[in-house]
């Protein structure tokens, strides 16, 4: 079966919501994937940051195999034996009091949402339901209802109304804007570090530290979601760490992605007991979150970043990737930007024609908004792998 039959397979039973390269995918391994018809390509994208270990981590699939052979799911009807140490070891590495474990980002997100509201109801006492949550435009966090809700793409929200109230737009970078509409009725400020999905827009220097003190003198919330630049992607354990101190960290911050080792949805949100305290039994769940196979893939996930540190790679592997790009000589590039190995490429033309033709020389990458291809390969990538792409990017960018 070639890859136009499972194609059009696709094509013929799955919903059209995606519209993927034309290129279908069976085997990966590090930062390698390949085709039904066996061609190699070296993986740019990392599903969105979801591999920054890389394609099946061997100590990953160790750990899966074991907890396979043991027990899967129990519900939160139960305790188990996983979830309790996959709570210690996020408490280990963020310094949070408490942990609730989700699926996927988009759940995650809404749960910071709902521990938010709560708190800002029963705790900061603003009257119930009448409460704001300040977020950036050009954003992404996700498709559910009440996200799309505060999201200023079009696309995302044409047909899905009626839409979730209690949300206020500012320009991304802007903590001027965010300080001029904090009133008596926001609860806080939701907002991604850097803006993946919105074309790798990264905020000018202090941008974070600067809304920390605000957010810190006007009592209300900051909730960062570093769904996509959390757990090494730029250079640091988390994005917030290239500015704020441990006693600066975001009141509530919302991990996904890469915690999942690139094989399992795994989402947490984090606060500490202050906050936290506000959920009661009842409020919220999930029948797989913190399920024990997630859990220790969760757990897992963590020590791989950790023990290989990706981090510190993912630094200086994205410094030289983004100098050498910028070295490129084209009539193409308007901009390249990124932080760490989250990075994009800007042109002056659609970016959609050369992801296809840097497929076609075994590069995987996929635009976003259009104009900018996104590089975000696994944060084991190589100096060589780099070079490998490298010439192959600007075989491509040149012409």
């Amino acid at each position: 079966m070639n890859s136009l039959y499972h194609i059009e397979l696709t094509e013929k039973y799955g919903a059209h919501n995606y519209k993927p390269l034309k290129v279908v995918l069976t085997r990966g391994e590090g930062v390698w994937v390949w085709d039904v018809e066996g061609n190699k390509y070296i993986d740019m994208l990392s599903s969105y940051s979801a591999l920054n270990q890389g394609h099946r981590h061997p100590k990953i699939i160790n750990a899966i195999i074991e907890q396979l052979n043991n027990i899967t799911l129990t519900s939160r009807a139960f305790y188990n034996d996983k979830l309790s140490l996959f709570l210690k070891k996020l408490n280990e590495i963020t310094g949070y009091d408490k942990a609730l474990p989700m699926n996927s980002g988009a759940e995650a997100v809404e749960t910071a949402l709902k521990i938010a509201r709560k708190w800002a109801y029963t705790k900061k006492g603003i009257p119930l339901n009448d409460g704001e949550i300040i977020v950036a435009l050009n954003n992404f966090h996700g498709r559910t209802i009440t996200i799309i809700s505060f999201s200023s793409e079009k696309q995302y929200r044409y047909a899905f109304g009626p839409f979730t109230p209690g949300f206020v737009f500012v320009p991304f970078g802007d903590e001027k804007a965010i300080e001029r509409v904090i009133n008596e009725r926001t609860i806080g400020v939701l907002i991604e570090p850097i803006q993946g999905e919105g074309g790798i827009i990264v905020p000018p220097d202090g941008y974070l530290k600067k809304l920390r003190e605000i957010t810190k003198e006007k009592g209300v919330l900051l909730i960062l979601d570093e769904i996509q630049t959390g757990l090494g992607r730029t250079g640091k354990l988390f994005a917030y760490q290239h500015e704020l101190s441990e006693d600066e960290k975001p009141d509530i911050l919302i991990l996904g992605k890469a915690l999942g080792g690139g094989v399992y949805p795994v989402s947490v949100v984090l606060a500490n007991d202050n906050i936290m305290e506000v959920i009661k039994p009842g409020d919220h769940g999930s029948t797989f979150g913190g399920n024990p196979l997630a859990s220790i893939i969760g757990i897992t996930s963590i020590e791989v970043i950790i023990e290989e540190n990706l981090p510190e790679n993912a630094r200086i592997m994205g410094e030289y990737f983004i100098k050498n790009l910028r070295e490129i000589k084209s009539p193409y590039i308007k901009e390249v930007r990124g932080k760490g190995l989250l990075i994009g490429v800007e042109l002056n033309k659609p970016a959609r024609e050369f992801c296809e033709r840097l497929l076609e020389l075994g590069v995987l990458s996929k635009e976003t908004h259009d104009y900018v291809i996104r590089f975000a390969p696994p944060l084991i990538i190589k100096r060589e792998e780099i070079d490998w792409a490298l010439e192959r990017i600007e075989a491509v960018l040149s012409k």
